[in-house]
């Protein structure tokens, strides 16, 4: 007798005895739910430190509230254009740099009579030189006005 043909005979009286103690009790699998509620509880865990990190990173803001209503001053604007090579214009009228402190004198000389704030809109080219603008603004504070804007476009 072979080793193969000895194992098959221990094999199929093995199965047997198997299938006279299956026919006596059936053997229903059972399901350990011990490593699931470990899993389960490391996942709570971890939601529950990973969620109070949110907390901290809210900033508290109480804003301000206003009761005012518009103003009933009339603004002046004047409007100071700097071309991208260096020239100057006060509301559409090109003059010399030398001329623009005077000119803005003039102006608010004349504003000063009629009791009106004056805005300085300040529109140069994205090109114009950076002393262009300087002595823009130098003619501006010369002339004593401060309420200076300078006008931009939104990128398309």
């Amino acid at each position: 007798m072979s080793w193969l043909s000895s194992h098959a005979s221990h094999r199929s009286h093995r199965s047997n005895r198997f299938s006279l103690g299956a026919a006596k009790a059936t053997i229903e699998p059972e399901i350990n739910l011990i490593p699931f509620i470990d899993v389960l509880l490391v996942v709570l865990i971890f939601l529950m430190i990973s969620t109070t990190f949110t907390r901290y990173q809210e900033l508290a803001i109480t804003l301000p509230t206003a009761n005012g209503s518009t103003s009933q001053t009339e603004i002046k604007q004047i409007h100071i254009a700097v071309s991208r090579d260096g020239r100057f214009a006060i509301n559409g009228k090109v003059i010399d740099r030398s001329q623009l402190s005077n000119s803005l004198n003039l102006i608010n000389q004349d504003n000063d009579n009629k009791d009106a704030n004056v805005q300085i809109n300040i529109d140069a080219d994205a090109r114009a030189p950076h002393q262009a603008v300087m002595s823009a603004l130098e003619a501006a504070r010369d002339a004593n006005l401060s309420n200076i804007v300078f006008s931009s476009q939104t990128k398309k």
